[in-house]
């Protein structure tokens, strides 16, 4: 493989919470939400069945499995922020991604289908974003598994790195080959 980043795992490093988050930050991540659907249309273009089909790393998922993982990931992300928004302090339910990655829907189901949620799903993403107070950046959910309330404008740039995280495995496979 050639340009392989130190660690495949994360090609663009780890998440990095943000230590404060400006509106000036929020505006700009809501526009990373609004066109991740397109990068990653964009990332999977050409790309042949056999490289849609190559872990990034081994033991790691492939191309196919990276874009229906990042429409179940936002989705839930996306119903957890509105139970932050409607709820006090509510705690989520966990689930098990990578169980989720290895069921016949991910297998059997064309990657352009969960484009297509993608791109619904950050449209819809995006306008909830846009419509929030400052007040509402400030809510927050437990997740049980890490024993940790999450603040949403947090989530909301953990869930930017996310996608362009994955993007980062997609083009390893892009650019290496297969």
């Amino acid at each position: 493989m050639q340009n392989t980043p130190k660690n495949p795992k994360f090609p663009i490093g780890r998440f990095q919470p943000p230590t404060t988050v400006t509106a000036t930050d929020i505006t700009n991540w809501i526009q990373e939400i609004k066109v991740l659907p397109q990068q990653m249309k964009a990332a999977i273009d050409g790309m042949t069945e056999a490289q849609l089909n190559t872990p990034y790393r081994p033991e790691g998922w492939t191309p196919r499995q990276v874009v229906h993982h990042v429409a179940d990931s936002h989705m839930n992300a996306y119903i957890r922020f509105k139970l932050a928004l409607t709820e006090t302090e509510p705690t989520v339910k966990p689930y098990a991604e990578h169980l989720w990655a290895e069921l016949p829907d991910t297998a059997e189901t064309p990657i352009e289908v969960s484009l297509q949620l993608l791109e619904a799903l950050h449209q819809r993403w995006a306008i909830l974003y846009q419509h929030c107070r400052p007040s509402d950046w400030q809510r927050v959910f437990l997740h049980p598994e890490h024993g940790t309330r999450f603040q949403l404008d947090r989530i909301l740039a953990e869930y930017v790195w996310h996608g362009k995280h994955h993007l980062g495995h997609i083009n390893l496979v892009k650019n290496f080959g297969s």
